[in-house]
């Protein structure tokens, strides 16, 4: 039986796509690819409804018009809370409940407002991880038998730019570099990222790829204390220009406090950079032993953890492409899937 599927696709429209909206997109064509889902990809129309009331009242009073679906999916907590079928909701992480600091005002609280209301009212959830589904099952209190783990896929297409700082369009001095992926939020844990590449002594330049993020204030102000650091700050890069360079990176670091999945792991591994990364739950599940673990919040533990990583460069290249060739968006949309059959049985 073909399944009818009605899915919130607006992540997966916008032009400078984070993880989720990576995560939106690949799904979403991964699950057209299939032959037993028909999925129809919604978003707000010219009507201009305020975010929330196209989420709650106008996404599912437009689905009561034209063949009904069976059940709706919204890849990113928003769920409506009516709703004319069975709603499924991806949760990718709680950052909203860790790190309020993070977030704007009026976004921290429709995070943490809707999302628990999301969790214990849909039919299934989807976590993008173990660790991801067991905070959630402790914070919200969800009902375990309706909580489903589906890891992501690789996002990043794998390019044709030469590897290095020249392919991503930026000026090359012949030095190595480490490099790190992800906005300007303090969970990122930037700083200490800085701090810790200085105290290493290492001859390597330190790249940080991201676009703001945060409150205004706060990113302006730590943009400048990561240059002081010494930190080269490239901004947003499109994906070419991100392909070349991480291929080119001699390491990815990925100091974060907080993550749900950590995708920029995954990339890296896919394309056999090492990795050297926070010992969270969620980044040791991603990883799955084919990487370096520190205590991000200890300089001393990131400076080791960078220089272990460089000196294991081969070996840990050859255990990460393993590690990533176990997940695909074609593996995570047969999963949704069997999400989806779930709910309806």
């Amino acid at each position: 039986m073909t399944l009818r599927v009605a899915f919130d696709a607006r992540d997966a429209r916008q032009p400078h796509r984070r993880g989720w909206g990576r995560h939106a997109a690949d799904l979403l064509a991964a699950l057209r690819r299939r032959g037993d889902v028909a999925v129809r990809a919604c978003g707000p129309r010219a009507d201009r409804l305020p975010e929330i009331a196209w989420e709650q009242a106008g996404w599912p009073l437009r689905l009561l018009g034209g063949p009904r679906p069976d059940l709706l999916h919204q890849p990113n907590c928003f769920l409506p809370l009516h709703r004319p079928c069975p709603g499924v909701v991806t949760v990718h992480d709680l950052a909203f409940e860790v790190h309020p600091e993070d977030f704007a005002p009026r976004t921290g609280w429709k995070y943490r407002t809707f999302t628990r209301r999301a969790v214990r009212d849909a039919e299934a959830v989807i976590c993008v991880s173990r660790a991801t589904a067991d905070d959630v099952l402790e914070r919200y209190g969800a009902d375990p038998a309706r909580i489903h783990v589906v890891p992501n896929g690789p996002s990043l297409p794998v390019g044709e730019r030469p590897a290095g700082l020249a392919g991503a369009g930026l000026a090359d001095d012949g030095r190595p570099y480490l490099l790190a992926i992800g906005d300007l939020r303090a969970k990122k844990n930037l700083e200490r990222l800085v701090d810790a590449w200085r105290r290493s002594g290492l001859p390597h330049r330190l790249l940080l790829v991201g676009a703001a993020g945060g409150a205004p204030g706060a990113e302006v102000a730590l943009r400048e204390r990561l240059r002081a650091g010494g930190a080269e700050l490239c901004g947003w890069l499109d994906d070419e220009q991100l392909d070349a360079l991480l291929r080119g990176a001699d390491l990815l670091v990925h100091p974060s406090l907080f993550e749900g999945f950590g995708l920029v792991v995954l990339e890296a591994m896919a394309r056999g950079v090492p990795v050297a990364c926070s010992a969270l739950p969620s980044l040791r599940e991603t990883a799955g032993g084919a990487a370096v673990h520190f205590d991000p919040r200890d300089v001393d533990d990131q400076a080791r953890g960078i220089v272990e990583a460089l000196a294991r460069r081969d070996a840990l290249a050859h255990a990460g492409r393993a590690r990533a060739a176990a997940f695909g968006w074609d593996r995570a949309a047969a999963e949704t899937v069997a999400v989806y059959r779930s709910v309806l049985r």
